[in-house]
């Protein structure tokens, strides 16, 4: 296997099942996957923030917002790895209730990844509403 495709690996297995997990209302797997080390910032469908105290702000606004995740896919349109960064671009498509009412949505989201002790780590993530879906 190649270095871009253990990172799929990871990033198919752990990154989503940390967003399913907010999407059930619990950030616990979320936040482990996210770089403890500055900077970190998230460019939100909801809201921006950077920095680790408001990246865990928003995590927690987050999890206390949704519930319900029936379903959660990554498509991913392009990856790669250079060195001891990568980055993935691509569609979440999710079925969660929000707020307390079901909705069906797909997000345009960019994640920038960090190698840390032999470990990938989330640094930024850029998410909103594809042009037609706004």
């Amino acid at each position: 296997m190649s270095e871009r495709d253990d990172f799929l690996t990871w990033v198919n297995s752990e990154v989503k099942e940390a967003e399913m997990a907010v999407h059930n209302g619990d950030a616990t797997a979320r936040r482990a996957i996210w770089s403890r080390k500055e900077p970190v910032s998230v460019f939100g469908a909801w809201q921006s923030v950077v920095g680790r105290t408001e990246v865990d702000e928003l995590f927690s606004l987050l999890e206390g917002s949704f519930s319900g995740c029936t379903s959660y896919a990554y498509e991913i349109v392009a990856a790669d790895v250079i060195g001891d960064m990568a980055y993935t671009v691509g569609y979440e498509h999710t079925q969660a209730t929000v707020k307390g009412e079901p909705h069906t949505y797909t997000l345009r989201a960019t994640q920038i990844y960090r190698r840390e002790d032999d470990e990938w780590k989330v640094v930024h993530r850029h998410g909103d509403r594809p042009p037609d879906q706004t």
